[in-house]
């Protein structure tokens, strides 16, 4: 990502948050106390608070861990549990305009100054009590989202038919997971439980497609230790993902195959199982031709240049949207990530405008694409409506058919 990208993408992250801070001010705290001392220490509580998660992303790297996990914690929480206070308290709106209208129509009927009073005690009342239910409910689904975020990761099965698959090769797993963002918020015991998941599948191949890491090698050494206790008849492959190159894009990719994980990057190596093979091809990250990175740039051409086209071919790449590419190729099967499956209900829906799949099986043209809904969390650490995800897809031969949820 170039430098106007981020300057641009920091300009509307930051008009956001005061957008978003911005509303909960005027319902939460104007909207519900009288001017004075608690108004303004509110006030400086809602700035306060606002500010979090833009330094938690500013300092990464900066502080010690001991002080940037709990500051990525506390600030990143607070986003989320912002969001959906914004979407409760946004609920809310048509309650407040059919009680200023009956209001209106009492003044009309009544301007008794005693009762006017009253009747203002009992609209900031209402207010109050509308602002306590917004909370509750947006305490609620964010505490949920956290223990979903930080539980063990789902495992879904997912039965693949592939035309030319030789029979020999029906049954062999190919188990998947995508956007672990270790991080200071995200590692340790959660990522072991996550590769002893991974292992329990007992996996002919491990592909990981992107976003494994949100900070540079030196930051994040001990946390991606437990990739070398993967265990693999036939290796474990990794594709870079857009966040790889947010980061020290070189250093990971020289430092992931000391832990036994082989980076393909718009190449492909054969799969076999006695006689009979296929190409596991894996190719760049979309956005890493931007990255100013010689040599970065996904490129399907290279990757499947020379192949025999009778051969069956399963590509890792990333962004779902690279099935657009794979189709015109040829590819039998895409294994992406990227999305999280919305992590954070309603964003599937902003995903699909970027993306033709948030999550799941689908069939495009003659591809198959299976998008996982990624293991760890990127931003707040919560997932509404979509799980930790690790995929175990079982290629069998065969015309394709829907695999059974």
């Amino acid at each position: 990502m170039g430098l106007i990208e981020v300057l641009g993408f920091g300009v509307v992250v930051l008009l956001a948050m005061a957008l978003l801070h911005g509303y909960l001010w005027w319902r939460l705290v104007r909207g519900t106390t009288r001017p004075g001392r608690a108004r303004r220490r509110l006030t400086l509580l809602t700035v306060v608070l606002a500010l979090l998660p833009a330094l938690a992303v500013v300092l990464r790297g900066r502080l010690p861990t001991g002080v940037a996990a709990p500051l990525g914690w506390v600030g990143f929480i607070w986003l989320g549990l912002a969001f959906y206070l914004f979407l409760a308290v946004l609920a809310t709106e048509p309650i407040r305009v059919a009680l200023r209208l009956f209001r209106r129509s009492r003044d009309e009927a009544d301007a008794d100054a005693d009762r006017a009073a009253a009747e203002r005690a009992a609209v900031l009342s209402r207010r109050r009590f509308l602002a306590v239910a917004a909370g509750a409910v947006a305490v609620g689904v964010a505490g949920t989202g956290v223990a979903y975020a930080n539980s063990a990761p789902v495992v879904r099965r997912v039965p693949v038919r592939i035309p030319r698959l030789d029979p020999a090769l029906a049954g062999l797993r190919i188990v998947t997971f995508s956007d672990g963002h270790l991080s200071a918020t995200y590692g340790g015991r959660r990522f072991e439980r996550l590769v002893e998941t991974v292992n329990a599948q007992r996996p002919d191949v491990v592909a990981i497609v992107g976003d494994l890491v949100d900070g540079d090698v030196d930051e994040l050494r001990e946390d991606a230790a437990p990739l070398a206790d993967l265990v693999s008849e036939q290796g474990v492959f990794f594709v870079t993902g857009n966040h790889e190159y947010f980061v020290d894009t070189t250093g990971w990719l020289r430092h992931l195959p000391t832990l036994g994980v082989d980076v393909l990057r718009n190449e492909r190596v054969p799969i076999r199982r006695g006689g009979a093979s296929f190409d596991l091809a894996g190719i760049d990250d979309r956005t890493a031709a931007a990255s100013g990175l010689p040599g970065h740039g996904a490129d399907l051409d290279a990757a499947l240049d020379g192949r025999d086209d009778d051969v069956p071919v399963v590509l890792l790449a990333h962004q779902p949207v690279m099935v657009e590419q794979a189709r015109s190729a040829g590819v039998d099967l895409q294994l992406s990530g990227h999305t999280h499956g919305g992590q954070l209900w309603p964003f599937d829906y902003a995903i699909l405008l970027d993306q033709p799949v948030v999550e799941g099986w689908s069939q495009q043209g003659d591809t198959q694409l299976y998008v996982t809904a990624g293991a760890g969390y990127w931003g707040p650490p919560m997932r509404v409506g979509a799980r930790p995800e690790v995929t175990v897809i079982e290629l069998q031969p065969g015309a394709p058919t829907r695999p059974p949820r």
